[in-house]
């Protein structure tokens, strides 16, 4: 039997900007947070360098507004970033009185009480500002703000819970555009529960997993994007998809992220024959933006016909390698590379979707009640290429806005009233699920071969063809079959991917993460790429 669930916030996805939301809310609130998986499959668990903020006394506001305006081929908006940037201290400070056990550098604490954590410097900064765990930042984050939730009576962390589709007013035939709640799929019973919400937020971040390679966990299949367009949520700029350079490029380690600290220390890429290749690219090297580093990667991979490049800092004192990147260095040994020694294979990988659901600073999304936060929104603070560590700050300081706002409208919104369950009359138990990992396999690689680092007219052309047979594949396997993780996931892919395509067609130059072979020039206005919904504005 289905299970009716009542809450006052819904939040759908455990990561940094789903569990902050929870912890900065009242505590008489009931508010369920939803897993797709166990509760550390998120980006956030596995997320290396850090936390990008002003905290520095010889840094200011301005450099870092600057630096990532700078890095985001002029598409960022300058009132988003300025907003993440000046908030970025406090939501370090938030995050430090949560106890998250940031490096400490003892060298550079004052008795005056100065700063005393460690800063390091990554791709695009002008300074170091970059407050970090060692090298595994996201885990100590996760772990410390999970260990925080748990201890809230009124946060209902629920796993193995897969949100099917959002409830809105419209979808029910009410009049209203309200979003009351959503349908989530219970792994372990195999039904589909009603959850209703005075305020739904999808915190389920981003699509990388639409690509072959990518450094992302298996959930990143933007699920939140695609749930929120079917709802009547304009999307922006999701032809900008970043490859992170460095993934680790071993047949068994399967999503492994180098991270970018390392070259922010030192770390070279150089050929096969052991020749630096990025000065010849860019005047910053292996400190460029990713994306150009990416694109010099595969440039030279093409040109030599090689499956990867090196990274190579084993050129730095041992201990220095050892304390400053533990989990790589022990996560290498595994693969029998001691990076003390010897380089590292690495090749790019997709890691971080740029555009998203359209929100304001609030969260707020298009559908009253649905906010949108993290990797699944597009604030604008971004624009055409995202700079390093500027994302989880991101999750912090628009969770921390969102949540200020929902408190702002408490009194305002009543619970919805009692939904209709999930209707599974007319659909059967599958034999087929070859299908599903048929169209599964396509699909991720059609979007490497044609919607990849570098594009054509031809390839986007031809992935859009793919994409649109794919989808009505999909529905009509929808329709007729009970869901599972897995179709639900495949659905909500091709429909992102599709958004991408269309997106990427849009857009008629090169900037940023979209480099096209037939628009390589950079046109003289900056405009975003904003898709409509079929029910937008009705």
């Amino acid at each position: 039997m289905s299970q009716h669930y009542q809450h006052d916030v819904l939040v759908i996805g455990s990561g940094a900007a789903g569990l902050t939301l929870a912890l900065t809310l009242p505590e008489h609130l009931r508010i369920a947070v939803l897993s797709k998986g166990n509760l550390s499959n998120g980006s956030t668990y596995w997320a290396q360098g850090g936390v990008a903020a002003v905290l520095d006394d010889t840094d200011t506001i301005e450099s870092h507004v600057e630096d990532t305006l700078n890095a985001g081929g002029g598409l960022c908006r300058e009132e988003s970033v300025r907003f993440t940037v000046e908030h970025s201290r406090e939501a370090i400070q938030w995050l430090i009185d949560q106890g998250v056990p940031f490096t400490r550098d003892d060298q550079t604490a004052r008795e005056d009480g100065g700063f005393e954590f460690h800063l390091t410097r990554e791709g695009g900064h002008s300074h170091r500002r970059i407050i970090h765990a060692a090298d595994a930042t996201g885990a100590a984050i996760f772990n410390t703000l999970l260990e925080q939730a748990k201890q809230r009576r009124n946060v209902e962390l629920l796993e193995q819970r897969v949100a099917v589709d959002l409830i809105t007013e419209r979808k029910l035939g009410l009049s209203g555009e309200r979003c009351l709640g959503a349908y989530v799929l219970n792994r372990a019973s195999g039904e589909v529960d009603t959850f209703s919400a005075r305020f739904v937020i999808l915190a389920t971040g981003g699509a990388a997993k639409v690509y072959l390679y990518t450094s992302n966990p298996d959930g990143a299949c933007g699920d939140g994007i695609a749930m929120a367009w079917r709802a009547g949520c304009r999307v922006g700029n999701l032809e900008f998809n970043q490859f992170h350079p460095t993934c680790l490029y071993h047949p068994k380690a399967k999503s492994f992220l180098v991270t970018e600290a390392l070259r922010g220390e030192g770390a070279l890429l150089k050929l096969p024959n052991g020749e630096r290749f990025m000065p010849r690219f860019d005047e910053r090297a292996e400190l460029a933006p990713r994306d150009i580093v990416a694109r010099a990667i595969d440039h030279e991979m093409k040109r030599l016909g090689v499956d990867c490049v090196f990274l190579d800092i084993s050129h730095k004192p041992a201990d220095f390698v050892k304390s400053h990147f533990p989990t790589v260095y022990e996560r290498c040994l595994d693969f029998g590379i001691d990076i003390t020694k010897e380089p590292i294979p690495v090749v790019p990988a997709a890691h971080y979707t740029c555009g998203g659901v359209v929100v304001d600073q609030n969260g707020h999304t298009d559908v009253p009640g649905l906010y949108a936060i993290g990797e699944t929104s597009f604030t604008g603070l971004h624009g055409a290429n995202r700079m390093a560590s500027n994302s989880l700050l991101e999750c912090f300081v628009y969770a921390r806005s969102a949540a200020a706002d929902i408190v702002s409208k408490l009194n305002q919104i009543q619970a919805p009233a009692a939904l209709p369950s999930w209707d599974a009359s007319q659909v059967t138990d599958s034999d087929e699920d070859v299908i599903i990992a048929h169209n599964w396999d396509e699909l991720r690689r059609f979007m490497w071969d044609y919607v990849g680092i570098v594009r054509t007219n031809k390839r986007l052309q031809r992935a859009e063809h793919r994409v649109r047979l794919l989808l009505d594949e999909i529905d009509e396997f929808y329709s007729n079959y009970k869901v599972s993780r897995d179709l639900i996931e495949l659905r909500n892919l091709a429909q992102v991917a599709e958004l991408m395509i269309r997106s990427a067609m849009l857009r008629h130059e090169s900037r940023g993460l979209h480099y096209t072979l037939d628009y390589p020039q950079q046109l003289s206005e900056a405009k975003d790429t904003i898709l409509l919904p079929p029910t937008y504005g009705d």
